[in-house]
């Protein structure tokens, strides 16, 4: 592949052939008027992508302040993510969609995205948690401070909340349907869990200690997220922490991926690592263990809101 044409004039930043990040030292003052924009996009590997990528932006007024391109080895595979700015009365959103729509033609793009977070609505998500709610906390924290963009629909728990806890007081507090849908065995309530889910973006696990068959993820067919407190492929299943200290780790972590068909095997979006000693009990070795979980399911959230996950080859991921 080659990485053919110029970026707009007021980025700086440099480039190699198989991956570069373009950013302006300083922005401009006048750039405080404009809207920021950010585009994906997924091809087959051509020359002049990068050109026409640019051109389009800036022959709409638009200027591009950060930009990202990842070609693999010998896959002749192109892939970007964009940041720009532009004016939405020099550039109208629907006109923007159709400009992009036309690049990805003269591509055959496999993937070309573009968001515009001032003006688009926010990502619709669902929470679903268990008895362990440390990371049902963060993230609604982390939505209440703004850090999140995303809208939060319902919460669904298959253990009760603990009424002692501070979170059903903030449920009602924001308006935060909640739901307690206890499971069995037999019952893992997914029907009743698909209806109150249907009208969501992304699903988010955290915590959520149940097993969603392949029937269920064929019938909600977008994303889903789950947080492992493992370093995945290390310690499948349940009790990874207790699995990892009885192994005698000297590395812990926590792992975000999505969910597919194969139990903790989907593509990984985030992983964070922390040092242990010989001096940790299973008590501190788990605390260390959920303060990883908390923040590596918070940043896996942002990025894929952000557009910066995309699937590569059959359970990979490019995280720009």
């Amino acid at each position: 592949m080659g990485i053919v044409g110029r970026l707009s004039s007021k980025v700086v930043g440099s480039c190699s052939r198989n991956s570069y990040s373009c950013f302006n030292k300083s922005v401009d003052s006048s750039f405080s008027s404009l809207t920021h924009g950010i585009h994906v996009f997924q091809c087959p590997d051509a020359v002049g992508i990068v050109a026409k990528l640019s051109d389009c932006i800036a022959t709409r007024g638009g200027n591009i302040i950060a930009a990202d391109v990842f070609v693999p080895h010998k896959k002749h595979v192109f892939y970007s993510r964009t940041d720009f700015v532009f004016d939405p009365v020099k550039w109208p959103r629907l006109q923007m969609d159709q400009d992009f729509l036309n690049l990805s033609i003269t591509f055959n793009a496999m993937r070309s995205v573009v968001r515009v977070p001032a003006l688009d609505p926010k990502y619709k998500i669902a929470v679903l948690a268990s008895k362990q709610n440390h990371c049902l906390v963060d993230t609604l924290h982390g939505w209440q401070d703004g850090k999140l963009p995303v809208d939060i629909t319902c919460v669904i728990s298959n253990h009760d909340i603990d009424s002692k806890t501070n979170v059903m007081p903030f449920l009602e507090r924001h308006g935060i349907p909640y739901h307690h849908l206890s499971t069995t065995a037999d019952n893992k309530r997914e029907g009743e869990i698909l209806e109150l889910v249907q009208d969501t973006d992304l699903l988010v696990l955290a915590r959520y200690m149940q097993v969603l068959s392949s029937d269920f993820l064929r019938r909600y067919g977008k994303d889903i997220i789950n947080i492992h407190h493992g370093l995945l492929p290390s310690f499948k299943g349940g009790h990874p922490a207790k699995q990892a200290f009885d192994a005698g780790v000297k590395l812990i972590g926590a792992t975000s991926h999505f969910v597919t068909e194969g139990l903790d095997a989907g593509p990984i979006i985030e992983q964070m690592v922390e040092r242990v000693s010989h001096r940790e009990n299973l008590q501190s070795f788990v605390q260390k263990s959920e303060n990883l979980e908390k923040q590596c399911l918070s940043k896996a959230i942002r990025s894929y809101c952000e557009l910066r996950v995309l699937p590569f080859e059959e359970n990979k991921t490019v995280v720009f």
